[in-house]
Formats: C-alpha cells, sequence, structure tokens
C-alpha cells in the first residue's frame, strides 16, 4: 500500500469524531459498491467470450441508453471515454454541457435538464460531471435508460481530491504548504461548510450522489441507509475504481455489448490505484451471479486485448507520459494546477486515416472530446456533409468559478 495511504489510515484513526465526518461518509459508500452486476477489431471474433449468457436469456441487442453518473477521482473519465466512443460508433446522441456551464452540467448546482445542449437532446448517452438528481434525469433520458456509476477506495479518493482541487477547494487552499497532513490533522481549521466547491473536502460522493453532505451518518444512521438504498434502487450497476476491468465486464454484460466495446486507455491519470486487499461483497455476490471464474477469465482476455490496442496505436512500449511531453495537441490533458502532472499518451508520430482516427479518440481527454462531439451533433442533420475534423480542437479552458446558484437538495 502507498506510504500516503497508510499515513491517511493511521491519521483517521487519531482524529476526533468531528474529524472524522470528512470522510466517513466516504468509508460508508464503499457499503454501496455494486446492487447488481470507423471500429478497430483488437480481440479474435472467432474466440468465444469465456461467460455464457445467463441461464434462460436469449440473445439480446445492444443496449442503447446509458446514463452514467460521472463522480470525482474515481476513474469516470476512462468511463466517459468508452461510452463516448460508442455513442460515436453507433450515432447515437450524447447529452452534453450547454457552453455556461463549461464541460460539467453546471456542477456543483443540482442538475437540470436546462444545463443540457439543445442540439445534444433528446439524448441517448449521458456521461458527463453532474450533481445527480433523479427526477431531472428522467425527464431528460428516454424510458429504459439504464443507470450505471463508479466508487473508489474512499482514502484513495479523497488523497486524489485533495491534490486535483487544491487550487479551486478553498478548505484546501487554507492549507499551508498544500499538506494533506496538516489538514487532516485539524480539518476544521479549513473547512467551511456553504463554500464553492467546499464539498471536495466533506463527503464528495454523498454530494454526488445527490445527498446532503452535511448530515453525518454517525449521528444519523437512516439518513443514510435511506441514501443507500435510493442508490441501489436506482442504479443497475456501481463500478468500483480498483476492480475496474472485473466492472467493465458486468457493464458489458448488463448492455450485451461486444469486449471490443469496452476497450480503454486510462486517462485522467495522476497515479496507479491501489488494489482493495479483498473483493468487496456486493461486488463479489455480482460477479457470482454472472459466474466468478468466467468474469475473471474474461477480464484477462480484456487485459490482453486492451495491451494489444495500446501497443498498436501508442508503439510497442506505450507509457503515460506528462502533458508537457505529449507532442499532440489534442491529446494534452488540461492540468489542473502547476503542481499535478495529469499523464496521457500520444501518438508515435505519422500517420492517417480512420486507425489514426480511432486511436485519436480511445486517449482523446474529456474537454477536446467534448467540444468535438458538440461540434459534430451540432451539424448533425445535412447542414455539412463533410465529415468532422478531429485534429483541430482548441485547447482546454480552464475551469471558471460559476455564479452562485441553489446547491441544496
Amino acid at each position: 500500500m502507498p506510504p500516503i495511504l497508510q499515513r491517511l489510515q493511521q491519521a483517521t484513526k487519531m482524529m476526533s469524531r468531528r474529524k472524522i465526518l470528512l470522510l466517513v461518509l466516504g468509508c460508508s459508500t464503499v457499503s454501496l459498491l455494486i446492487h447488481q452486476g470507423a471500429q478497430l477489431s483488437w480481440y479474435p471474433k472467432l474466440f468465444p467470450l469465456s461467460c455464457p449468457p445467463l441461464r434462460n436469456s436469449p440473445p439480446r441487442p445492444k443496449h442503447m441508453t446509458v446514463a452514467f453518473l460521472k463522480t470525482h477521482k474515481t476513474a469516470g473519465t476512462t468511463v466517459q471515454n468508452i461510452l463516448f466512443r460508442f455513442a460515436e460508433r453507433h450515432n447515437l446522441t450524447v447529452a452534453l454541457p450547454h457552453p455556461s456551464c463549461e464541460h460539467q452540467f453546471c456542477y456543483p448546482r443540482n442538475f437540470s435538464a436546462h444545463f443540457v445542449h439543445p442540439a445534444t437532446r433528446p439524448p441517448h448517452v449521458l456521461a458527463s460531471h453532474l450533481r445527480f438528481d433523479r427526477a431531472e434525469l428522467e425527464r431528460l433520458m428516454p424510458p429504459g435508460t439504464v443507470y450505471v456509476t463508479i466508487l473508489r477506495e474512499p482514502a484513495a479518493m479523497f488523497e486524489s481530491l485533495f491534490s486535483y482541487y487544491n487550487q479551486y477547494c478553498p478548505a484546501f487552499r487554507r492549507v499551508p504548504n498544500a499538506s494533506l497532513e496538516a489538514f487532516l490533522r485539524t480539518p476544521e481549521a479549513y473547512y467551511r461548510a456553504g463554500e464553492h466547491f467546499a464539498m471536495f473536502a466533506h463527503n464528495t460522493l454523498a454530494y454526488d450522489l445527490g445527498g446532503d453532505n452535511e448530515r453525518s451518518p454517525r449521528d444519523d444512521a437512516a439518513y443514510l441507509a435511506g441514501l443507500i438504498r435510493q442508490v441501489e434502487e436506482v442504479f443497475s450497476l456501481v463500478m468500483i475504481a480498483e476492480y475496474f476491468d472485473e466492472s467493465l465486464v458486468l457493464l458489458r454484460r448488463l448492455l450485451a455489448w461486444d469486449l471490443d466495446d469496452v476497450l480503454y486507455a486510462k486517462l485522467n491519470a495522476r497515479a496507479a490505484s491501489s488494489r482493495l486487499a479483498a473483493i468487496p461483497a456486493a461486488l463479489a455476490r455480482a460477479m457470482a451471479r454472472a459466474g466468478r471464474a468466467c468474469v475473471e477469465r474474461e477480464a484477462r482476455e480484456l487485459r490482453e486485448a486492451r495491451q494489444r490496442l495500446l501497443r498498436r496505436c501508442f508503439g510497442d512500449e506505450p507509457v503515460l507520459r506528462p502533458a508537457a511531453q505529449i507532442r499532440t495537441k489534442q491529446l494534452q490533458p488540461w492540468q489542473p494546477s502547476r503542481k499535478v502532472d495529469i499523464m496521457g499518451y500520444d501518438l508515435p508520430g505519422g500517420g492517417a486515416g480512420l486507425a489514426t482516427e480511432a486511436c485519436l479518440k480511445l486517449a482523446m481527454p474529456e474537454v477536446q472530446y467534448s467540444n468535438y462531439l458538440l461540434r459534430k451533433q451540432k451539424r448533425r442533420g445535412g447542414a455539412r456533409a463533410r465529415p468532422e475534423p478531429v485534429l483541430d480542437n482548441p485547447p482546454p479552458r480552464p475551469i471558471r468559478v460559476l455564479p452562485r446558484g441553489p446547491q441544496g437538495p
């Protein structure tokens, strides 16, 4: 386990009851976990997938309507890229934010269908950051939409939040020398409820899921239980970042997609995630329903196919690179601050055509891909018949502080 996670765990043991509130709901969310479980081909089609269809289940067409709640610092950008590429291959409409919202649906405000660009309605797929609001999403998305989200081990998630949003969350900005240890020693000295982006320092997952991040699960266990029931009722699958490949296998089966549909390159990565010591019970149950041995075998097949894809696209030894070393402008990830180095891939140079375009989109950061899809969908309908260029995206703009608006449930 990385030293920082050990320090986090040691620090939380020493924290007073009030201090523990900053992370306790995040820890509690581990109990949510899983309720149930031009394209290039990088998988040998003649070799059948390891896991057979569920018993008594007839073959199904691919499910085309998906709403993904993209939580913060949980590998959500990689899932988003999978969904963007699937939607584009199948000519589906992706819900994208109105320009006034930047590349998020006016987060941290409560989601509203009014935040969706009119050129991207009615959508088949939604995958950008938002604060969950069931009624508004059901108003926007078609009947039969499958709802999916992703969680991450809370200590690792919080450390990533602290590093990534250090220049945006007021509580983090107040900490001398940007010291996580100092924040954990006396969080009440820095945290102010109600400040803009305060949710990044206090129960972020609860806030993203539409809950009240100021409610203490220690003092109000019934509220947490109710929030968990709501999540279980809405989401058909809650992926786990530390079991990402296994989660993708379950997602593929849930949506009746092919293995090719869930191949990926890791995006918005800062450091490798730690692996949980044991598979969470709910995830284990979901894998058991699908056949654990089958899921694990298919996850290995996914990793092998992914490596073939990465080598084909990014060279014999594909490596994540700092943004400053990425020559392809459209693949340079946005950097939240000079203290954080978000990694990405670069094309090996030269090349053109469908293969290069597919590789470019595989590694395209969120802001550039969102801008590209918005332009493409705005021009859909015959206004311009020429193919949409991929290589002329403007660089991403920094996050702007949004006007204050209602943030409560």
